[in-house]
């Protein structure tokens, strides 16, 4: 049986995913080596081949040359456009969106199991004229899928979300029962995948204090409370609503597998505060630990918990530490096999 293969994306060539990309085949190269899976690089080779000379990484063969064992590259169309480091533009999210779509194909068409994904900007695939809001949606519409949810993770602290990218005042009105219901049913699928057998769920509240009896908002009482009777009835391992300030707590000391967020900060804030990695001296980041997986399509897709990093692309300072997890994270999901949809 021939080793696994994942295709990553190199997300916008004018942010730090070129450099991570590279930098992560480099830190994997004994794993490639040894031959227990292999590395698809999907992008701009021209990016990628001028990344690696000004930072004297490491420089994949394109596919075909040397086969498709190890590490290599898998081009996309060269740029329309001009593409300068560190600037959004529309060229930058073209390119963005092609090496995406690729990665999707070679999954779909079963030459991967699975993608990673670098970052991506918003407003460039915007200006490149893919309206999405995100990877999510944008993974959703390539795949066909109906409708997905993120999960993510930093070690055994795995958040997963009711809403994303939405405005606040949008998430009431959207956390339906029937929405919270499908992101706990692939929560649970997802941590079987992962190996736990029975996954313990708590569902946040939505207001503080679940609402304190009606007096911050019945969304919890009247939506959420009855659900979970619901499903504990049906034998899914679940509790909630729990306070928001409070449930985050339980999950990092071991009390739940997995928490259910109701909208985007909710969930990033905790998952993110435990990730990055702070400098005293300087105040700013240095190393993000973290991932982010995609549920409910019909491949899996695993991602970086972190952006384009405008601000440090090309002066070769990017952590690859993430983009190491999501790799991991995307073969062990692979290694489980169904994808929850």
């Amino acid at each position: 049986m021939s080793a696994p293969c994942l295709a990553l994306s190199i997300g916008d060539p004018a942010g730090i995913g070129p450099e991570i990309a590279l930098r992560a085949a480099a830190m994997l190269q004994e794993r490639l080596s040894a031959g227990t899976f292999s590395l698809a690089l999907v992008g701009d080779a021209g990016t990628l081949a001028a990344t690696a000379a000004a930072l004297s990484l490491p420089l994949p063969p394109r596919a075909g040359t040397a086969g498709r064992t190890g590490a290599f590259i898998v081009p996309t169309p060269p740029p329309a456009g001009r593409i300068e480091t560190g600037r959004i533009s529309a060229a930058a999210g073209e390119q963005a969106y092609l090496a995406v779509a690729e990665a999707v194909r070679m999954a779909m068409a079963g030459e991967a199991v699975g993608i990673v994904t670098g970052p991506i900007s918003k407003e460039a695939l915007h200006l490149a004229g893919h309206s999405f809001a995100g990877h999510t949606e944008l993974l959703a519409a390539l795949t066909g899928a109906p409708d997905s949810a993120m999960l993510l993770a930093h070690g055994a602290f795995r958040v997963s979300h009711v809403t994303t990218h939405c405005a606040l005042e949008d998430v009431p009105r959207r956390a339906t029962a029937q929405r919270i219901r499908r992101v706990v049913t692939l929560t649970d699928a997802t941590l079987r995948v992962m190996g736990l057998a029975q996954p313990r769920i708590a569902i946040a509240a939505l207001n503080p204090h679940c609402g304190e009896g009606g007096l911050f908002g019945r969304h919890d009482i009247d939506v959420t409370t009855p659900l979970v009777a619901e499903m504990r009835a049906e034998g899914f391992n679940v509790s909630g609503p729990v306070p928001g300030d409070t449930v985050f707590i339980g999950l990092r000391g071991g009390r739940y597998d997995a928490v259910v967020a109701m909208y985007h900060d909710q969930g990033h804030i905790p998952v993110k505060l435990l990730g990055f990695q702070v400098d005293p001296a300087s105040g700013k980041w240095t190393a993000l630990s973290g991932v982010n997986v995609t549920m409910g399509l019909p491949i899996w897709r695993s991602s970086v918990d972190h952006g384009t990093a405008f601000d440090i692309a090309g002066r070769g300072i990017a952590d690859a530490t993430s983009l190491v997890e999501a790799i991991d994270m995307g073969l062990q999901l692979a290694r489980g096999r169904s994808t929850p949809g």
